[in-house]
């Protein structure tokens, strides 16, 4: 296949694109705007109005930050556009957040910052960085569980972003743990608490304001690792547990421990949990939640191990107990779960993004279950009760209940009928294995772990197998997509006219915004390209690239760079 040809068969075909009977799926652009809806829901907090303090910035997770004049090119070993660069562990997938000075982000022990933890001593860390300098301030260590990589995984080290308030930060450690910190560490000479027994108060080491450990009081039993990252609605906090399987794959150790869990943010008290997912989750649990206010009510969703969207009403039922919403089934009924990644049922990995009043999210596995068929569903969520698109029935057309391995038995004459109350919009990817592997590479939709970015109803996600995911988030319709030859881990940043995404082998994809592929793409030497172009980062870029304060931040898997415009070489 030529170069002009495969250009017409990733732009112009289409998956399996399915639309509901909602108005919804029609209706046509208006003046939705992510940039300022983020710069509303930030100026809520006592932070920055350009930072960017928590996962995806903003309680709808759309990776749209305000700034102009981001750098596309950059040159990490001659230092041009380089602002700073620091040394992060020797592996990275906790995302970098900027708030009041301050640049976070969670790593391993690998760069060994303080004295008393040398690099060799593996530990899950939270560092913590001058915004103007990249000059190291504090960091937050937490010691490997002695239960091993069935709950703590070696060299993973913290793998979700804080969520920062003005002096106070929430984040989950690798060993289970809820924690509360002072973002001013010990450099304003006080230990804070109610948790005043740190090790030490030297000030390159974290002040403590509480903490809650998930699997002593809650019974968790996270598989591999914790890594939500928490979000506050007021003085709400809402955490996904990663309560999961054990080392076997296939027993649930705490099947009744809760999988979502509202907190007190300034005591740590629990104000409800909600196991719903249950003995169904299928591996372990590491999305973050979302909240919005939707068809005039707020919501806070959660993505569970078993597959399916769960919204809830924040403040819980009044009585100490959750109130479930609505909830959707991301899965077709027939897709079935296999060890390693080898059927076709799958996780929710990805967080819920919300843009103009609708919900997307995406399937996916463990990375380390490599590639596989997925699904991007669009949903509307101001339908109650169960919203999937479809419903499990036995022969005699009775409910079947909800199973973990395959939703439906064909051999017992059960089957998937349509839901009168489905919430679709529309779904892209093929519905059946069948069609999948029909489908050339190109015009398949893989499992992800990335959540989608949105602006000017272009909607952009990329998935496991490397193709990079461009269409209209009203219809999913495509408009186009790119293989980028690597698989992608992060998620996509929209900003200043421009889209940003990062992959595996290290390398940063530069795209003009733009829903034309004759705009976005070029043609290199017969190939096609991002139009802007690529940069090598030299490792694995595992995480999502952020701007704030007009500054773009991109972690690889070892080194922290402040990328800006007129910088001159990068700081030791």
């Amino acid at each position: 296949m030529n170069s002009m040809t495969k250009l017409l068969v990733v732009v112009l075909s289409l998956g399996t694109v399915w639309f509901a009977s909602s108005p919804l799926a029609l209706h046509a652009a208006d003046d939705y705007d992510p940039v300022a809806e983020a710069l509303k829901d930030i100026s809520q907090w006592n932070v920055g109005e350009h930072d960017w303090a928590q996962w995806s910035g903003w309680s709808s997770k759309n990776n749209t930050p305000e700034a102009t004049n981001i750098p596309t090119e950059w040159d990490i070993d001659e230092g041009k556009n380089i602002l700073w660069k620091v040394d992060l562990g020797s592996q990275t997938y906790g995302n970098p957040v900027v708030a009041n000075g301050k640049v976070y982000v969670g790593t391993n022990n690998g760069a060994g910052h303080i004295a008393r933890y040398p690099s060799t001593v593996d530990l899950g860390c939270l560092l913590c960085f001058e915004e103007e300098t990249g000059k190291f301030l504090w960091q937050h260590s937490s010691p490997k569980l002695p239960t091993g990589r069935v709950h703590d995984w070696p060299l993973q080290g913290i793998c979700c972003a804080p969520f920062v308030d003005g002096e106070r930060l929430w984040f989950v450690s690798s060993r289970g743990e809820v924690i509360c910190l002072d973002t001013e560490g010990f450099h304003d000479g006080e230990n804070d608490g109610p948790f005043k027994t740190e090790d030490n108060e030297n000030t390159d080491e974290a002040d403590v304001i509480w903490k809650y450990d998930m699997m002593g009081e809650l019974g968790i039993s996270q598989h591999n690792m914790c890594s939500c990252s928490v979000i506050c609605v007021g003085d709400l906090l809402f955490v996904n547990t990663s309560n999961g399987v054990d080392e076997t794959h296939i027993n649930l150790p705490a099947p009744d421990a809760p999988s979502f869990i509202a907190m007190d943010r300034n005591s740590s008290e629990v104000l409800w949990t909600d196991g719903s997912p249950s003995t169904n989750i299928l591996h372990g649990q590491w999305s973050s939640p979302t909240y919005a206010v939707l068809g005039g009510r707020e919501q806070i969703l959660f993505a569970g191990g078993d597959g399916w969207l769960y919204s809830f009403a924040p403040q819980g039922d009044g009585n100490g107990n959750p109130k479930l919403l609505w909830k959707f089934d991301a899965n077709p009924k027939e897709s079935k779960w296999i060890l390693g990644g080898r059927g076709t049922r799958n996780n929710l990995i990805a967080t819920p993004v919300v843009y103009d009043g609708l919900v997307y999210v995406a399937v996916g596995q463990d990375p380390e279950h490599q590639e596989g068929m997925g699904h991007l569903w669009c949903v509307d969520p101001t339908k109650d009760g169960d919203v999937s698109p479809t419903l499990a029935v036995d022969a005699d057309g009775k409910p079947v209940p909800h199973t973990r391995l395959q939703a439906i038995d064909p051999a017992k004459g059960e089957k998937a009928i349509p839901n009168p109350n489905t919430a679709v919009v529309w779904h892209y990817g093929a519905m059946t294995y069948e069609e999948y592997e029909e489908q050339e590479f190109e015009d398949q939709m893989h499992r992800s772990c990335g959540t989608v970015a949105i602006k000017d109803d272009v909607l952009y996600i990329a998935d496991f197998s490397g193709l990079f995911h461009c269409l209209n988030a009203k219809t999913g319709e495509r408009h186009w997509a790119y293989d980028m030859f690597a698989a992608s881990w992060g998620s996509p940043l929209i900003v200043d006219g421009k889209v940003y995404i990062g992959d595996e082998d290290g390398d940063v994809a530069i795209f003009p915004h733009s829903a034309d592929p004759s705009v976005a793409l070029k043609d290199v030497d017969g190939e096609f390209k991002p139009a802007i172009g690529e940069i090598y980062m030299a490792n694995a870029v595992y995480t999502t690239p952020i701007v704030a304060n007009g500054v773009l931040y991109i972690a690889n898997r070892t080194t922290l760079y402040a990328i800006k415009n007129g910088a001159g070489a990068a700081a030791e």
